[in-house]
């Protein structure tokens, strides 16, 4: 959400008075994390009332990617799950164009990220995936994650030149065994459906209420796409209940997230059985997008390229353990 576009407040202004019934922009501030999108913060003033939006425009995905990523939210707001819900402008579209690029505003989420998440926060986060990924099975739209296997095949030799022979040997290693493990039959019969497919701590939000932190919300949708929901689980856990120093699992983190997940659905034997390698292909999956994003960088005003050694040694811890145990009964893994 680093800011690729700029926007002035009279050009915003111009937009909302144009195509949306939300009052007068009053502030809007750019937002600096993350890598993929021009972010803002807008607040509006109509009839005495603010309100509190987020702008966005989009850099990479084209105006008729869109719609899947803006209605898989609508749909996700309307069923109850907490997400920010798209606002249609007069002519009630989802998506419009601001400064020459496809642009949409959304409901602001209250509370604040954890980037120390507690026992708690994982708990909270794995019951609402779940329900996240239930809330989605009559969702209508189907677009495919494209930041899954097919990607990773493309640009892995894009970044191999960036490594030195240990790293090149591991990403190719693990490359040749994802393709295998996605070719499986176990693979194809593993249940699937919309998934955020990029739910790390600085995309969730907590409030506190009566002195305990409860749930805000999901948010940042646009790596969303219809896959496994065992990779959305694992992308997950990856971050979320780790040691940050050593990409390795943290045990009671982990349980109180799987445990939470399967208190609203239950693994399948075949997630059972896929579950260490589909660990790894979340590892993989985003140390190919830091690698691309550090030694392939785009020009933006506030960027920082994430560090592509983290995941890196994730994707080694992950490798180095043998089971996991993703179940109702999983208090450590095996080495």
């Amino acid at each position: 959400m680093a800011v690729f576009t700029s926007v002035t407040l009279d050009e915003v202004n111009a937009w909302l008075e144009k195509n949306y019934r939300v009052g007068t922009a009053s502030e809007l501030k750019g937002i600096s994390s993350g890598i993929e999108n021009s972010n803002f913060f807008l607040t509006t003033q109509m009839g005495g009332t603010q309100r509190e939006f987020v702008l966005t425009l989009f850099e990479r995905l084209s105006k008729e990617q869109l719609p899947y990523y803006l209605e898989l939210m609508e749909h996700l707001s309307k069923k109850g799950i907490k997400v920010p819900a798209p606002l249609r402008n007069n002519a009630h579209q989802i998506v419009g164009d601001l400064n020459g690029k496809p642009a949409t505003i959304v409901t602001k989420l209250s509370g604040k990220s954890f980037l120390n998440p507690s026992v708690r926060h994982c708990e909270l986060v794995g019951d609402a995936l779940a329900k996240m990924h239930l809330a989605g099975l009559d969702f209508q739209l189907s677009q495919a994650n494209l930041r899954s296997i097919d990607w990773w095949k493309s640009t892995v030799p894009l970044v191999i030149p960036h490594l030195n022979s240990a790293q090149d040997q591991l990403i190719q290693s693990e490359l040749v065994a994802q393709i295998n493990f996605f070719n499986s039959a176990e693979y194809q019969s593993l249940p699937s459906g919309p998934s955020h497919c990029d739910l790390f701590r600085d995309n969730v939000l907590f409030d506190n209420v009566s002195g305990q932190d409860e749930l805000g919300g999901f948010f940042d949708f646009y790596f969303a796409g219809n896959d496994k929901w065992l990779f959305d689980l694992a992308v997950t856990i990856n971050d979320w209940c780790i040691d940050l120093a050593t990409g390795e699992i943290d045990q009671a983190r982990y349980a109180g997230m799987i445990e939470k997940y399967q208190a609203v659905r239950s693994f399948e034997p075949a997630e059972i059985n896929s579950w260490n390698m589909m660990l790894r292909a979340a590892a993989l999956r985003f140390w190919v997008s830091r690698l691309w994003d550090y030694h392939l960088p785009r020009e933006a005003k506030m960027l920082t390229p994430h560090d592509p050694t983290h995941f890196e040694r994730i994707l080694i811890s992950r490798r180095e353990v043998s089971s996991y145990l993703p179940n109702n009964s999983a208090k450590h893994a095996t080495k």
